[in-house]
């Protein structure tokens, strides 16, 4: 278990922006920030982030919380696994007590297995500094490629020895289960007969890359094989698990990340080792796909971080053209592409190790062309003279443009198509609507073949009565949270009789603090909140406002379970999402919250009485209909219930029916 103090260190030290910045593109809005969601598939931004309340939410999915719900949500981390990760970005020192054996039984199952992946990589890593064999063959190998030292420490490199059960002895013999060995695939079992199994060892006598998440986690492995064994693949991955997903992976992106929203680019290679050379070299802001296609959920990663590409190939490239699907893909999600070629004979791996980190930045700059410049020098040489191939050339150049989602880029790409391949911009415009249209009927297909299979019955559109009292309920805890501890002058209603006999309400101002003022009022009346998640909230609001002078949001957050840090987060960040639309720019002006927060509360207080009283009118009203006696006392009840709200009524400036 980790200590209270530490989480309580953790909570006041950890920037929710910082930390979210690390796996979203932030940008100013106010004094707020704005994103994509990470949760969703996204153009227009959704994702709020608020430093001063240090919460944030996702108006596209919904979810929202503080910055320990974040990394529960985004990594998937459990509670201390999030407090682990924030104590480690913040050099806090981790108070904890030893687990007992039962507490590591509860563990569950994808947590066995990143505990698993974990031990494997520092088993991994220890093989090559500190055996025999993985001094001769591994680090003999990674100083060939031109690592130093520092970074093949930094990237967490290994060796697994050319033994059937190396670590699979060991990863047993230390307590790891063989079920989570063989589920992150690091340990392939067969059955021997009898009942009995047999284990092998999936990366043995392979250098050790480990793949990470974006938040450092280990993921998976990459092995390269050193051998010239023909019957052996010379890269092998961990296949997929529950938490390894080749297509939703980049590899180096936790390295790299910072450095692609620092400068607003991302590099894409292909290998692992043009990753970690170029990083080397100091050119921080690369990834690869791994050696596998890039798919749209590896773009989708990318574009949280910025919003271009500099794809990277190799000069002598076989298949460069069915690499230029990826590109495809790039423009699909409405993304900025460039694309770099390196001389013939030269990587980015080779290049880096070659060259100093100015002349590899200033060949990156004059030699990375626009998408559609590179795409048509390219299929311009596969055409040459042949009119057909130079017709398809056009064709497949308009179809690239067609992914773009931006009319206005478009047209701007056509009008570049037009002068490189010298062909009339109204030609490549009918092109391109003839793809658009033909999209369209697809798409328009595709709905009706889904309408057909659901075929369903339409009822009237019941529309959705509002909850008042959950409306009011919530605004009392909204109120308490942001202006709890603000001192106000308020205006109290007294109710007395004037000089005609008649009931009057008359104001008298009292000085308290927000939060005295809602629990005096409600006692006073003895209301209680009905909804049970409220009334949780709104009793260890008023507890913790009374005894803590200096009362911020994000403390009280860390005392709460994460679902009601959720419930809580959507309250205080309901109002920010107007904020994204950006009102002032079309010189709306909206008014501010602080601006007559006595009179917000005193509002509040009189509307949730009113909605009370009605309630409580109805319930009579329902007792003289069944009723078959003497109704003169209830009626008489009704009656100064109906004086009353059309006294608060008057004050709220409200006229009844």
């Amino acid at each position: 278990m980790i200590s209270k103090t530490t989480i309580d260190q953790v909570y006041e030290t950890a920037r929710l922006e910082e930390v979210i910045g690390d796996f979203v593109q932030l940008k100013k809005s106010g004094s707020n920030f704005k994103g994509l969601s990470p949760f969703t598939d996204e153009r227009t931004p959704s994702f709020m982030v608020s430093p001063v309340k240090q919460i944030w939410k996702d108006f596209s999915s919904g979810k929202g919380g503080n910055v320990v719900a974040f990394l529960m949500e985004h990594e998937h981390f459990t509670y201390p696994e999030a407090i682990k990760y924030l104590a480690k970005k913040y050099n806090i020192e981790v108070e904890e007590t030893e687990q007992t054996d039962e507490q590591k039984e509860q563990a569950n199952e994808r947590e066995s297995m990143y505990l698993v992946s974990e031990y494997a990589q520092k088993f991994f890593t220890e093989t090559l500094w500190n055996s025999e064999p993985g001094k001769a063959i591994g680090l003999t190998y990674f100083k060939e490629r031109g690592f130093t030292d520092e970074t093949i420490k930094k990237f967490g490199l290994g060796y697994s020895l050319d033994e059937w059960e190396a670590f699979t002895k060991e990863a047993l013999g230390k307590g790891y289960k063989l079920e989570f060995l063989e589920k992150t695939g690091l340990t392939i079992v067969k059955e021997k007969g009898g009942g009995e199994n047999r284990t092998f060892d999936r990366f043995k006598g392979r250098v050790m890359f480990p793949i990470h998440s974006m938040s450092g986690r280990v993921l998976g492995f990459g092995g390269r094989i050193l051998t010239n064994d023909k019957k052996a693949a010379k890269y092998l991955n961990s296949p997929e698990s529950e938490i390894y997903h080749k297509s939703k992976v980049l590899y180096g992106i936790y390295y790299a990340k910072q450095a692609i929203a620092k400068e607003n680019n991302c590099l894409l290679v292909e290998g692992y080792t043009d990753v970690i050379q170029m990083y080397q070299r100091g050119v921080e802001n690369v990834v690869s796909s791994s050696g596998t296609a890039l798919t749209s959920e590896q773009i989708r990663l990318i574009n949280r971080l910025t919003k271009n590409i500099t794809v990277l190939f190799d000069g002598d490239a076989a298949g460069l053209r069915a690499s230029l699907r990826g590109i495809d893909l790039i423009l699909e999600q409405g993304m900025n592409v460039k694309v770099c070629t390196f001389p013939e004979g030269e990587d980015p791996d080779s290049f880096a190790k070659n060259n100093t980190y100015e002349d590899v930045v200033l060949y990156l700059q004059e030699n990375s062309k626009d998408f559609i410049q590179f795409k048509t020098s390219l299929l311009a040489k596969e055409a040459a003279n042949d009119p057909i191939k130079r017709a398809d050339t056009v064709r497949d150049i308009v179809n690239s443009i067609s992914k773009i989602p931006d009319r206005i880029r478009q047209e701007i790409y056509v009008q570049e198509c037009a002068k490189i391949m010298q062909i009339s911009e109204d030609v490549l415009y009918n092109t391109l609507a003839q793809i658009d249209k033909k999209h369209q009927t697809e798409a328009s297909k595709k709905v009706k073949k889904e309408q057909k299979a659901f075929e369903v019955v339409k009822n009237d559109a019941v529309v959705e009565k509002v909850d008042v009292q959950y409306e009011l309920e919530r605004k009392i805890i909204e109120v308490l949270l942001l202006y709890g501890d603000q001192k106000q002058e308020f205006e109290d209603l007294v109710l007395k009789e004037n000089e005609e006999g008649e009931l009057v309400l008359e104001p008298e101002v009292v000085e308290a603090k927000v939060y005295e003022k809602v629990y005096l009022d409600l006692q006073d009346d003895e209301i209680e909140l009905s909804n049970e998640q409220f009334k949780t909230i709104y009793y260890k609001l008023i507890e913790k406002l009374n005894e803590d002078a200096d009362f911020s949001i994000s403390t009280f957050l860390s005392d709460l379970d994460q679902e009601t840090v959720s419930q809580v987060s959507s309250i205080l960040m309901e109002e920010e999402q107007y904020v994204l639309h950006d009102w002032e720019r079309r010189d709306i002006y909206p008014k501010e919250k602080q601006i007559g927060v006595a009179q917000l509360v005193g509002e509040t207080i009189l509307t949730l009485r009113c909605n009370l009283i009605k309630n409580r009118i109805e319930k009579l009203k329902e007792r003289t209909q069944d009723s078959q006696g003497d109704n003169t006392e209830v009626l008489e009840e009704i009656m100064n219930y109906l004086q009353l709200n059309k006294l608060l009524n008057a004050k709220l400036n409200r006229v009844l029916s």
